[in-house]
């Protein structure tokens, strides 16, 4: 057998990673749950039963597909065909709000993760790779670390206004800091490597030697701490809406249901059930995946 024959039949790291995460069957079920979560948020436009904004004040607070197994039957009277999880204290239905304010919180937490990765990966790659550089860049980063994660969402969205945009500008620009140090301590470690003073011998350009070798080898401690910064996103997100800073009412979001429901909890306590276990859910997925990815792709943890 030749060479090029073996490195054919040599699973790739990309299968061995993949095989070894669905071996771990609590990270598996996390994955298949957030596939399912991602597909159904997608198709919302087509299976949501109704409008999420359109009240009904006539069926206010009437219960879900629970009321039909009472014992009362005044509570399974009370049930609304094609409401299946019930409606809210203006008639709106909690599952289309549910699905359509899931895809307003995974929008969110993928764009503002995304954005504050990309700025935080720059930053950090300069920092760690350009001596001269790396003060500047990580003392605004320590000042933005000086303000709680909330208040500085809070901060920006109180200067730049209240919409879901702002919401998400904030995030990612909280996000920042925690990427740029992560990256810049991969990045002083990886440029000390042999490979890398070799290349560097043979007349590479800083530009190659950054994004071609270091960025190659940082990348999976960026899918790592980008997987976690997505719940953290959602939390973000979340919290904003709950306090009114997030998304506008009345489109729907997790939080703000939560927000909402929450001045009804001994009349129909469903409403903050409801959207707080996704919210749990989407959360504890996104980092149970995050540290079993760690194990994986960190060599030092590999077995």
């Amino acid at each position: 057998m030749n060479k090029e024959q073996a490195m054919t039949k040599r699973p790739s790291f990309l299968a061995k990673a993949t095989e070894k995460l669905l071996k771990n069957k609590l990270a598996a079920l996390c994955f298949v749950l957030l596939v399912l979560e991602v597909l159904l948020l997608l198709i919302t436009p087509w299976i949501a039963p109704h409008d999420p904004e359109a009240t009904n004040a006539a069926i206010k607070f009437a219960p879900g597909f629970w009321a039909k197994f009472s014992s009362d039957p005044a509570v399974r009277a009370s049930y609304v065909p094609g409401y299946l999880l019930g409606t809210d204290n203006l008639g709106r239905d909690t599952l289309s709000r549910l699905l359509w304010g899931g895809r307003v919180s995974l929008a969110v937490g993928v764009v503002s993760t995304a954005m504050g990765l990309f700025l935080g990966v720059i930053l950090g790659m300069l920092a760690g790779y350009y001596p001269k550089l790396d003060n500047p860049i990580m003392r605004f980063m320590d000042l933005l670390f000086t303000f709680p994660g909330v208040l500085l969402a809070m901060l920006i969205i109180g200067m730049l206004g209240s919409s879901t945009f702002n919401a998400t500008l904030a995030i990612s620009i909280w996000s920042v800091p925690s990427f740029a140090r992560m990256v810049r301590g991969k990045v002083l470690q990886i440029k000390q490597e042999d490979y890398i003073l070799a290349i560097r011998s043979l007349g590479a350009t800083d530009f190659r030697i950054i994004f071609f070798h270091v960025l190659k080898n940082a990348l999976p401690l960026i899918i790592v701490i980008a997987t976690m910064r997505m719940a953290s996103s959602i939390i973000s997100i979340s919290t904003l809406s709950y306090l009114g800073m997030g998304v506008p009412a009345p489109a729907p979001e997790w939080g703000s249901m939560i927000a909402t429901g929450k001045g009804f909890m001994w009349e129909a306590p469903e409403l903050i059930i409801i959207p707080g276990v996704a919210v749990m859910i989407t959360v504890i997925c996104f980092n149970i995946l995050g540290d079993k990815l760690r194990d994986i792709l960190d060599p030092s943890l590999r077995d």
